[in-house]
């Protein structure tokens, strides 16, 4: 009753708006959602998923995004702008020590976890009601679909009455077309799953400024347009890597040469191992294998690349993390070095590796999605975005003996470790 008196005094068409009548109404087990920047997609989400809460008493609300600390200034504060647009925000007690919402009439809650602690992810319960409402907020950044399945056999999860239904909305941008999103939800039509593309144009809450900025976009930069302004798969404007295609490629020993690279990673950031073959001649480079992990401890770093039969090469690793370069060739790494860093040394290896044509085998799928997103810094002059860039990082790593192979400087080092670590 409380729910229906609320209701009566505020249309819901009038602040939700058009474009959104299907996904609004959708009970399917998924409800995803791309689209381009300012479609609504977030602040409707945002809205329904109040509505539901007071609809629905004994439901519960888990938000979810790649990293938990980005909850605060993105989802959390468009839930509680969607409290005081539908008139109920005096309903509603905010915290955000923990960082959660409670409906003071029932006691239901909305609660906020990232992928970054998947064990507190996957344990996530509530004391009222049923946890059967999953909001994954900016999915792109959730860089596997293994990590997408561990959260979706979690929750929502168990038997729940009649009248309620579980229900998991994923919105996002869609930037790359290689995302696992795409072949997941896009590609084949199911009967449990609900797809939806939004863009500006069916936003009636932007002014004329706000139109003049897409419209700016489209005209001077058709890619990028297409992408955050009308919602369709693509590749972001902007590139670090332009030059480069998926395929498979057949390396002759005589003119090819391997080189690999590893970047440390745990809880946020993945490890991420490349393996490439490089023609210098030609001005080739050819990815042919990864490791792509978070949580890796030093012992299953080592086992993943002895198992992948690379333990005896040369593996440039970040120089940052001598102690774990020294724990592996303890595992049996034996012949690590540290990159080599210092000032100018990321332009400059991107420079260096921007003279090749790259390709990549298919089944390195991880790095077909960081050559996707790696992008330039809008801000700053001839800086990369620190994103989507793990593989990246130890692809330079590598790169750097393409050029530096049996100097000095490595025979030198080698030497060094060679009698404490019988290299």
């Amino acid at each position: 009753m409380l729910f229906l008196l609320m209701i009566s005094q505020i249309r819901i068409s009038d602040t939700v708006g058009g474009g959104y009548d299907k996904f609004w109404e959708s009970k399917k087990r998924y409800r995803v959602v791309k689209g381009g920047k300012g479609s609504k997609k977030s602040s409707t989400t945002a809205l329904n998923l109040i509505y539901r809460l007071l609809k629905y008493h004994e439901s519960n609300v888990l938000v979810v995004r790649a990293v938990m600390n980005t909850h605060r200034d993105s989802t959390f504060a468009q839930l509680k702008w969607a409290q005081e647009k539908l008139g109920v925000a005096h309903l509603f007690k905010n915290t955000v020590s923990p960082l959660e919402m409670i409906y003071l009439p029932t006691g239901q809650k909305i609660i906020f976890r990232g992928f970054d602690d998947v064990l507190k992810l996957a344990s996530t319960t509530v004391e009222k009601g049923y946890l059967n409402f999953v909001w994954v907020e900016e999915a792109f950044e959730i860089e596997n679909l293994e990590d997408f399945e561990k959260l979706d056999l979690s929750v929502p999860r168990g038997k729940i009455p009649d009248g309620l239904f579980k229900q998991t909305t994923v919105t996002f941008n869609p930037w790359s077309e290689k995302h696992w999103l795409k072949k997941r939800f896009f590609d084949t039509p199911s009967p449990d799953t609900d797809t939806f593309t939004t863009n500006y144009l069916c936003n009636e809450f932007l002014d004329n400024t706000d139109r003049a900025v897409f419209e700016k976009l489209k005209a001077e930069h058709p890619r990028r347009y297409a992408v955050a302004g009308l919602g369709e798969w693509g590749i972001a404007e902007g590139l670090v890597y332009e030059n480069w295609q998926e395929g498979v490629l057949e390396c002759k020993e005589e003119d090819w040469e391997a080189f690999f690279g590893l970047d440390y990673g745990y809880t946020s950031d993945p490890t991420a191992f490349i393996a490439i073959q490089v023609n210098r001649k030609e001005k080739q480079i050819y990815v042919f294998d990864e490791i792509y992990k978070r949580k890796m401890f030093n012992c299953d770093i080592a086992k993943a690349i002895i198992e992948k039969g690379y333990a005896k090469e040369r593996i440039r690793a970040d120089s940052a993390e001598p102690k774990t370069n020294d724990d592996l060739r303890r595992l049996g790494i034996s012949r690590i070095l540290p990159s080599v860093k210092g000032k100018d040394s990321v332009i400059n290896g991107i420079m260096n590796i921007s003279e090749y044509r790259i390709t990549v085998n298919p089944r390195c799928k991880n790095t077909l999605a960081e050559l996707s997103s790696y992008c330039w810094d809008k801000n700053e002059q001839n800086v990369p975005l620190d994103k989507n860039n793990h593989l990246m990082d130890a692809m330079r790593y590598a790169f750097y003996d393409v050029k530096k192979r049996g100097n000095e400087e490595i025979k030198g080092y080698m030497k060094t470790l060679k009698g404490e670590w019988d290299i």
